[in-house]
């Protein structure tokens, strides 16, 4: 069927019956969509044949790169086995158990247990009741507060939407639900002032006790966060900040939750944030790189203080989705996961690769007059664009700049993505060295045309 269409066709079909996320959808249908057809490895191909360097891995979620033959044949055998079986009454199946081991087996210490979802959106909605539950199950029902970051994302079901910190997510739908509270993220770059970033680290970690104590603790049930926020635009805390937040949770009787659906399964070159920066949650959610993008799938992890609490005291947990440990899906994270472990990625990126994108993406990015604070760690990073670097003066009209810079990405083949003035980059794990330059060699050709429009503006 596809090869009887052009392009055209897909478009019009497309604007005539799909409403895309996260989209103006009339813009869109004005426009049209591009059409992608096919990948491989770290690249996109679209139907007028363009080649595209992909360096966001999908949503930060390709993790082992397009094109893979092992993961669709697993997905094969299992669908002719057993297609579907739910994991309610009392049931399970040999994929899902297999998964839940593999998932202990790389996970840090002390989490051995795991609820599945299909999202990450999904993750974090499932997380929000099961900290609500537990708290109920040990004796304190009234611990139902949670607190998130200003600019931190969770996802867009209702919950999560309403526990990120994005503003304009807040303004459609009566966003937050009640009982959820925010403070600042720890942006040093616009929040830092005359501190270093030890210090600046420490202060923003104390925001949330200050709003604990607002709050009142014996009311708090969780503090959620990144490790790094992703769709923030890659806003990478001081080494101080996490394990002062670790400290603060234990001190009141918060749990702490990390959110690892960017971070989680190699993206900074460990295989969960939290252990590239030292802390310990108490729960943390998961999907994107827990499948690489083959199939939906994500799963909470659930630690045994938790764990204990939900299984000794809670009874039913009223919770749980349709495709909730899904047999295909799991079968094909399991080949994922055991990919990314077997085949050396994860620490590929830790000891190779991410230490020399880290040094490339500084010594492309650093000569330019509008790019600022230009940050990475592994194989996540991100620069700003500002008005003026010695006085960190950020553009007016926050995000119209981003987007200028994002088209011309763009439209030179190569996907980068603007959060706000931000512009962010994600590649899948297997990018190697030599793509890494190429894919900078265009990028710094792109913000050369991007320093010039600049420089022509009014």
């Amino acid at each position: 069927m596809s090869q009887q269409h052009t392009t055209q066709d897909w478009r019009d079909m497309d604007a005539a019956h799909h409403l895309h996320p996260f989209s103006d959808t009339k813009g869109l249908n004005a426009q049209g969509a591009r059409v992608i057809t096919h990948a491989d490895g770290i690249y996109l191909w679209d139907s007028e044949g363009n080649k595209i360097t992909d360096g966001m891995a999908g949503l930060w979620c390709v993790n082992i790169g397009y094109g893979r033959k092992d993961l669709p044949e697993v997905a094969k055998r299992q669908m002719e086995e057993l297609a579907y079986y739910n994991t309610f009454f009392k049931t399970t199946h040999p994929k899902v158990a297999e998964l839940s081991a593999l998932l202990a087996s790389v996970a840090p210490d002390g989490f051995e247990h795991v609820f599945y979802t299909n999202s990450g959106s999904e993750s974090v909605d499932t997380m929000i009741r099961m900290v609500r539950h537990y708290w109920s199950s040990v004796g304190k029902p009234e611990k139902k507060v949670l607190i998130g970051r200003w600019n931190g994302y969770h996802g867009s079901t209702i919950g999560g939407a309403s526990l990120g910190g994005m503003s304009y997510m807040h303004e459609q739908g009566d966003l937050p639900i009640h009982g959820i509270v925010h403070v600042e993220q720890p942006w040093y770059y616009k929040h830092g002032k005359d501190l270093t970033p030890e210090e600046f680290g420490i202060q923003a970690a104390q925001w949330i006790e200050a709003k604990i104590l607002e709050v009142g603790a014996d009311k708090v049930a969780a503090f959620v966060g990144e490790p790094i926020q992703g769709a923030g635009g890659v806003i990478i805390p001081p080494s101080t900040y996490w394990p002062e937040v670790e400290r603060i949770c234990r001190k009141y009787d918060v749990l702490l939750v990390a959110d690892e659906v960017i971070c989680g399964f190699g993206r900074t070159g460990e295989w969960f944030g939290q252990t590239h920066f030292g802390f310990k949650p108490d729960v943390f959610t998961t999907a994107k790189g827990l499948s690489s993008g083959y199939l939906p799938i994500g799963a909470v992890f659930v630690g045994e203080r938790v764990a204990r609490g939900l299984i000794e005291e809670g009874g039913d947990f009223n919770h749980g989705f349709t495709y909730s440990g899904h047999p295909v899906c799991a079968a094909v994270a399991h080949a994922n996961v055991a990919a990314l472990r077997d085949e050396g990625i994860v620490e590929q990126v830790k000891n190779d690769t991410g230490p020399y994108m880290q040094q490339r993406w500084r010594e492309v990015f650093g000569q330019f007059a509008h790019v600022d604070d230009v940050r990475g760690v592994g194989l996540i990073q991100a620069f700003t664009l500002v008005k003026n670097k010695a006085t960190r003066e950020l553009f007016d009209n926050w995000g119209e700049t981003g987007t200028m810079c994002r088209d011309i990405f763009f439209k030179h083949n190569l996907i980068m993505r603007a959060c706000g003035d931000h512009i962010v980059c994600a590649p899948p794990l297997v990018i190697t060295k030599a793509e890494i330059d190429a894919m900078l060699e265009t990028a710094a050709a792109c913000l050369q045309e991007f320093e010039q429009l600049v420089a022509a503006r009014p």
